[in-house]
């Protein structure tokens, strides 16, 4: 199910990009990332700091397609679990992504965006295997060459589901 949407993303947006008017918004969005865990990815680990890369192609004055790479490490968290009789401590391991995405954004206005990334997460580390990788965002442009970013992550990995909610400064070039 999830290749197929994965695929209907690429389709619709070859599609789109075949007869779409061209508009000469192209850029590079290079920025921070602080993330913080929810769901079973929060019960081993606190926060996350990551980069965030991107490369826009406007389409339509509307509409851009794009690559949106980077890389996020979440810092692993470690839980003392006790009861009566004994105290056990778990450390957990930082996890480690780097996505490769597609990417889609929707301009609502001047500076404000919305959209998702599309793709496969590389899990670099000893647990993550990596998996389907999907990130919806909104964007805030703060000037002409910086922006706010929330977003969601959400990766379907083998070893464990991973979602994030996140914010991120980027700068344009």
């Amino acid at each position: 199910m999830k290749k197929r949407i994965f695929c209907f993303v690429i389709l619709v947006s070859a599609i789109v990009a075949a007869h779409a008017q061209k508009v000469d918004r192209s850029f590079f969005k290079a920025g921070l990332q602080v993330s913080m865990p929810i769901g079973d990815a929060g019960d081993i680990s606190n926060f996350g700091l990551g980069i965030d890369l991107q490369q826009h192609y406007g389409v339509d004055k509307i509409l851009d397609l794009g690559f949106a790479t980077g890389f996020i490490n979440y810092f692993g968290k470690t839980e003392t679990i006790s009861d009566d009789f004994i105290e056990v401590e778990a450390d957990f391991p930082n996890i480690q992504y780097v996505p490769l995405a597609g990417l889609v954004r929707f301009y609502i206005s001047k500076g404000v965006n919305f959209g998702a990334d599309v793709g496969y997460a590389l899990g670099l580390d000893e647990i993550s295997e990596g998996g389907f990788y999907y990130r919806p965002t909104l964007s805030l442009g703060m000037s002409d060459t910086s922006a706010v970013e929330f977003s969601y992550t959400g990766i379907s990995d083998d070893a464990v589901d991973w979602s994030s909610v996140n914010l991120s400064l980027v700068f344009l070039f």
